[in-house]
C-alpha cells in the first residue's frame, strides 16, 4: 500500500512570535507544490495561532506538542484539544521521549492524551522509543511493544486512521547519532507487524510510521527509501529553514 509521507517539524521550546512567523513563512514558501506528501509544524503553544495564520491557504498542517484529554477545566499548564483547534491546529504530538523522560508521563496518561486528541478530532502523532541502556540490553522490542500496546489501548480501528506512530530512539535524539537505515527499517517493520496483531492488516498497512532521531538533510533520502519508513519527526533541523526545506523535499 502506498502511504502518503509525512514530514513533521517539532520546534520544542524554541522561537518567539517573531522567530516563529519568519520560520513558518520560509517553510511555507518551499512547501508550495508538494502535492505528494504532508508537512506538519509543531510550534510552542504560544505561537500556534500565529503559525497557523502564516500557513493559511497552504497545505501545511499545524500541531501542538502535547494535549490534554479534556476540553476545559482545572488543568493548570495544559492545553486542550478545543484550544488547539481554535488556534488553527489539527494535530498533536503525544508521548514524546522528553515528556516521558523529563516529565515522567507514564503509559496511562499518554493513553488518555491519545484518546482525548482523537475524540476531539485531532490527528494523534504518538511517539515511542527506547533508551540507549534498553537497546544495549536487547530490550528494544519488549519496550516498544509495551509502549505501543498500552499507549493505544482502547483505540478503535477507525481511530487508527487518524493516528500516526513515530519511532524515536531516545539515544538518537539531539545526540547526532542516527539509527542506520537498516536499524530503523527493522524497528519500523516490527511496529507494523505488531499493529497487524493489535488491529488488522489493512489498518497496519495504512498507518504512517515516522522515524525521529537526528534526521538531517544528508540522511533523509536513505531513510525515506526504506519500505516501512513513511516520514520523519524532525527536531533540531526543523529550526533551520534551509535544512528543513531540504528534508521535506527529500528525493
Amino acid at each position: 500500500m502506498k502511504r502518503r509521507p509525512l514530514l513533521a517539524g517539532n520546534w520544542k521550546m524554541h522561537t518567539t512570535v517573531m522567530d516563529a512567523c519568519q520560520l513558518a513563512a520560509e517553510i511555507g514558501k518551499c512547501s508550495v507544490g508538494l502535492t505528494d506528501r504532508d508537512v506538519l509544524l509543531a510550534p510552542p503553544y504560544t505561537v500556534i495561532s500565529e503559525v497557523a495564520h502564516v500557513m493559511q491557504g497552504s497545505e501545511v498542517l499545524v500541531a501542538s506538542q502535547n494535549v490534554c484529554w479534556e476540553a476545559k477545566g482545572a488543568f493548570t499548564g495544559e492545553i486542550s484539544p478545543t484550544m488547539v483547534k481554535s488556534a488553527g491546529g489539527s494535530a498533536a504530538i503525544i508521548g514524546h521521549s522528553e515528556r516521558r523522560q523529563i516529565f515522567h508521563e507514564d503509559h496511562e496518561i499518554i493513553n488518555k492524551r491519545v484518546r482525548g486528541a482523537l475524540a476531539f478530532g485531532l490527528m494523534a502523532v504518538f511517539c515511542i522509543g527506547e533508551t540507549l541502556e534498553e537497546r544495549e540490553g536487547e530490550q528494544t522490542f519488549v519496550i516498544l511493544e509495551e509502549q505501543l500496546r498500552k499507549g493505544l489501548a482502547g483505540i478503535s480501528s477507525e481511530e487508527m486512521g487518524k493516528t500516526v506512530v513515530a519511532y524515536e530512539p531516545v539515544w538518537a535524539i539531539g545526540t547526532g547519532k542516527t539509527a542506520s537505515k537498516e536499524q530503523a527499517q527493522e524497528v519500523h517493520a516490527f511496529i507494523r507487524k505488531l499493529l497487524t496483531e493489535m488491529f488488522e492488516k489493512d489498518i497496519a498497512d495504512s498507518v504512517r510510521i515516522l522515524y525521529g532521531g537526528s534526521v538531517k538533510p544528508d540522511n533523509v533520502d536513505e531513510l525515506m527509501a526504506q519500505p516501512d519508513i513513511d516520514g520523519a519527526l524532525v527536531g533540531g533541523a526543523a529550526l533551520d529553514a534551509e535544512s528543513f526545506c531540504r528534508i521535506i523535499n527529500f528525493i
